[in-house]
């Protein structure tokens, strides 16, 4: 797929593609060599997906690449809502199923713990699995108000010591939930969330931001132009250089 423009902000590199389909193929075939080249090292690949509306083209492009060694794979995500009833159409696990997992044979899937009895002993136990399976790749996409995961503007810690935490959700993360049709009010949206921290989001060898759509315009100038702070979390991935940031020509619209 033809790039429109590569850029450069600080250490992060951000490729602009002529529509969201172009942009997720682009994604994912980078995305298709860091898995081949990890099974190829270690005979094993981990990685990090997002769930979020703006994933899938992404998601849809990946799963049909060819030659991908998914039985290799281990695949975790990055959040969930605590205490979703079992089987709503909005939990972020059965979103990954839904788009991806069921369509590949991978080798082993493992959804953050919304519905434990003991959270804090369910963040737990999801870190421990993480640092044991150190991510080769995060893909993950960025909130409109400049989450990333659910580390919320002013609550994320660029330097917290854990990986895995419960957090309240802003009414602004909830009325995008609203907005893309995961829930009928921001009532019904939960309060809560399990969430990976911005260090386990970071940790990853490599990072794929996938930002597409007119809405995502205003937060994509902030992350890029905005002072690197909590106030805007995504605007963390311009000191990481090992981050890589695709977006479509409506999400770039406000930096071209």
């Amino acid at each position: 797929m033809t790039v429109l423009q590569t850029l450069v902000f600080d250490e992060l590199s951000v490729e602009v593609y002529p529509d969201s389909r172009a942009m997720g193929y682009a994604a994912a075939q980078v995305a298709a060599q860091i898995i081949r080249e990890a099974v190829a090292a270690r005979g094993i690949a981990n990685i990090i997906l997002a769930t979020g509306n703006s994933q899938l083209e992404f998601l849809k492009a990946l799963r049909a690449l060819p030659d991908i060694p998914w039985q290799a794979v281990n695949a975790f995500h990055m959040d969930e809502y605590v205490h979703l009833p079992p089987g709503h159409p909005a939990g972020f696990p059965l979103t990954l199923r839904r788009n991806i997992i069921d369509h590949v044979q991978i080798g082993n899937f493992f959804p953050v713990p919304g519905l434990a009895s003991d959270l804090d002993e369910a963040c737990r136990g999801y870190e421990a699995l993480l640092r044991a399976h150190p991510a080769d790749l995060c893909c993950l996409g960025i909130g409109e108000n400049g989450h990333l995961a659910f580390n919320e503007p002013f609550d994320a810690d660029f330097q917290d010591p854990r990986w895995v935490k419960v957090i309240s959700l802003t009414e602004t993360s909830r009325r995008q939930q609203v907005g893309e049709g995961h829930f009928a009010s921001v009532e019904e949206t939960p309060t809560h969330a399990i969430t990976l921290t911005i260090p386990a989001l970071l940790a990853a060898r490599r990072i794929l931001a996938i930002a597409p759509e007119t809405r995502k315009a205003d937060i994509v100038y902030r992350t890029l132009h905005d002072e690197i702070g909590t106030a805007c979390p995504a605007t963390v991935l311009r000191k990481t250089a090992h981050a890589r940031l695709f977006l479509d020509a409506d999400s770039a619209a406000k930096i071209l």
